[in-house]
């Protein structure tokens, strides 16, 4: 009785990180990094700020952090706490997400938006 051996492949590196896709960022993230420099640019402290918002400084590390998916009152109370308006705020994170979009879609959606024009 036969039987057939497969052939022998080279080794692979299984802990060679593997090259991942260009991801769109998650709004969670991006809005971590908003609160983030928003509250360095006030040159607070995390408990400061966290104070003033009525949440704990590891929630609003967890938030910053892009860990977190807050609640629109936690969005709201952090945002108040750091002076600035929810839509604002919703508007920066947005602005944000739209320039991370990959460079090939903006190319289309804008010879499209030329050629309507036209």
């Amino acid at each position: 009785m036969a039987f057939s051996v497969p052939p022998l492949r080279p080794a692979t590196d299984r802990t060679a990180p593997k090259p991942s896709p260009a991801r769109e960022p998650l709004w969670r993230h991006v809005l971590g990094e908003r609160l983030r420099g928003l509250r360095h640019e006030r040159g607070e402290k995390l408990s400061e700020t966290a104070r003033r918002a009525g949440v704990s400084p590891q929630y609003l590390s967890e938030m910053e952090r892009g860990v977190k998916e807050p609640s629109s009152e936690m969005i709201a109370a952090v945002a108040g706490a750091l002076d600035v308006t929810l839509v604002d705020l919703t508007l920066a994170v947005a602005e944000s997400l739209r320039s991370a979009q990959n460079s090939t879609s903006r190319g289309a959606t804008c010879s499209a938006a030329y050629a309507l024009a036209a």
